[in-house]
């Protein structure tokens, strides 16, 4: 009969057997970074929205946009982001996804808290650069 040790051991040996390891956290970082938003609201029309990102992370963005929007909603987010000491120049990255939370805020202005799922892929061009 094996000793202690050893049961705990093959216990959890037999345990992580054919379960996938946990997904590592994504990291999030609450800032305000300016971005411009463009898709199809909810009665289908296009629309531009100026508005700043509340936080994102490698998978998620969340910002407030008047513009009224729907769960699966595609939007396209252009972020610009600012010199630093580290990055030399400014930068406007583009990204793209689809809405997966809305909460309609209970401010003045009615804006709605908006959850977007982001794709894999994303651009990065000069500041300079006018929005696609």
């Amino acid at each position: 009969m094996p000793g202690e040790m050893e049961t705990a051991k093959l216990l959890h040996d037999t345990s992580s057997q054919g379960v996938p390891k946990a997904a590592k956290r994504e990291r999030s970082f609450e800032l305000s970074l300016p971005a411009l938003v463009k898709g199809l609201d909810a009665t289908g029309r296009k629309f531009e929205e100026r508005t700043s990102v509340c936080g994102i992370s490698a998978e998620e963005v969340s910002l407030r946009l008047k513009a009224r929007l729907m769960i699966d909603s595609r939007v396209t987010l252009f972020l610009d982001i600012p010199r630093t000491l580290i990055l030399e120049s400014p930068l406007r990255m583009v990204l793209s996804g689809a809405v997966v939370y809305v909460r309609l805020e209970e401010k003045a202005d009615k804006t709605q808290l908006l959850v977007v799922r982001l794709d894999r892929g994303f651009r990065l061009h000069p500041n300079s650069a006018p929005p696609a």
